[in-house]
């Protein structure tokens, strides 16, 4: 009999909601009754605040990262320190605090942990001063052309890609990728990002250039709904959404396991409604809030 194929979640906020990791991870292993079989956690992925290599979102997780490693160790759930800075030199390599967290988290436990990267200059650093981490290609390289993403995957260095959500729904052409390919395709399936936007790249790299301490203007978001910020119904709404029917009807059958969650920069109650809608099933849907909000105070306002 054919084992089932399984989703694999990389979830949000590693250092950034570790007193809500703290709450489920206990929930999500001791009831699985409550999750769906169909899935699993891949990664937590995050940095903490102040550090000079995060990228993609500015880091303002401080939980202490002794104590996140010895939750993630506890479970045996793969950590990413997300390093996707895009504009790294050479003198940004011997940054302290970078260094500490890598080897923290290089030598954690049986589970291997990864780095979410986009510079290469950071990406040989780490091949030889850690060597025992997996790296994945940041989303924030914004691979929206599908030529680009093949030379990508087919990039020794990464286990897994991310490419940009635009990508998401190229089914004929994501379906002819090899077999090999698609196990390294990990899709962004909650961007609320405006779809038409021609600007992504450069307000990544304005996260960059705040998370390097330089100063910088806030970058101006062209989407013609900014100013309501994240709304996860948005979300589902965006042509490049992938639900749940989509993972279980069409991602999975073709080959695709790997799905990230994004959501660093949100609050810890949105990050559970992604837990519920991801993970849970619908019965149990109160129960876990009602499991999560009784042992565990949510930033709701």
């Amino acid at each position: 009999m054919k084992e089932q194929r399984k989703a694999r979640y990389h979830l949000p906020g590693l250092f950034e909601f570790y007193e809500l990791y703290k709450v489920f991870l206990p929930l999500f292993t001791e009831h699985r009754e409550y999750f769906y079989d169909w899935c699993d956690i891949g990664s937590i992925y995050g940095a903490p605040a102040g550090c000079i290599w995060g990228g993609g979102r500015v880091g303002f997780g401080d939980e202490d990262p002794k104590r996140v490693a010895e939750l993630i160790q506890q479970y045996g759930i793969s950590a990413r320190l997300t390093f996707s800075n895009s504009l790294l030199e050479d003198k940004h390599l011997s940054d302290k605090k970078c260094n500490q967290l890598c080897a923290m988290f290089e030598n954690l436990g049986d589970v291997q942990n990864g780095i979410i990267i986009y510079a290469d200059i950071l990406l040989d650093y780490i091949k030889r001063e850690y060597p025992k981490f997996y790296f994945v290609s940041s989303t924030t390289k914004v691979l929206t052309d599908f030529e680009e993403l093949i030379k990508e995957l087919d990039r020794n260095e990464y286990r897994y890609v991310v490419p940009d959500f635009r990508l998401n729904k190229e089914f004929t052409r994501l379906k002819a990728l090899s077999d090999a390919q698609k196990k390294k395709v990990e899709f962004l399936c909650n961007e609320c990002c405006y779809f038409g936007c021609n600007d992504r790249k450069s307000c990544y790299e304005n996260v960059s250039r705040k998370s390097l301490g330089q100063d910088c203007e806030d970058h101006i978001c062209v989407s013609p709904t900014s100013k309501r910020g994240y709304r996860f119904s948005d979300a589902m709404k965006n042509p490049g959404f992938i639900g749940i029917d989509d993972i279980q009807n069409i991602y999975l059958p073709s080959g695709f396991t790997e799905f990230k969650i994004e959501g660093r920069s949100l609050g810890s109650a949105v990050i559970l409604e992604f837990l519920l809608y991801y993970m849970t099933k619908p019965e149990y849907h109160l129960k876990v809030r009602e499991e999560i909000y009784l042992d565990n105070m949510l930033d709701l306002f």
